[in-house]
């Protein structure tokens, strides 16, 4: 499995892939891969999914230069990129300071 250093490192170096689902939500929501490269530098793994429906995944929160937050869903298998699951702004009537469900 892959660490929260090599996650950070390769979503700041833009090595990342997205699944179908991201690739909608990115479009939808306007997050730029700039943004997905600031936010995922310093991101920190918030929920973790040991046993998810594919693959260990986490839910990590990042921040990106101009203050966006963002939810990154990603999964923690070793590959030559780290894959994003989904991606959004998290909800504040859902979240308590973005890092925890309500």
């Amino acid at each position: 499995m892959k660490t929260l250093t090599q996650i950070q490192q390769e979503l700041a170096a833009g090595q990342f892939e997205f699944s179908r689902h991201a690739l909608r939500r990115v479009v939808e929501r306007n997050i730029s891969e700039q943004e997905i490269r600031e936010a995922g530098a310093l991101a920190d793994i918030i929920e973790s999914y040991p046993q998810d429906k594919y693959s260990p995944s986490g839910l990590l929160l990042g921040t990106s230069c101009a203050g966006r937050a963002l939810h990154i869903h990603v999964s923690f298998v070793e590959s030559e990129k780290t894959k994003i699951i989904t991606i959004y702004e998290p909800d504040p009537n859902e979240w308590v300071e973005n890092r925890k469900r309500k």
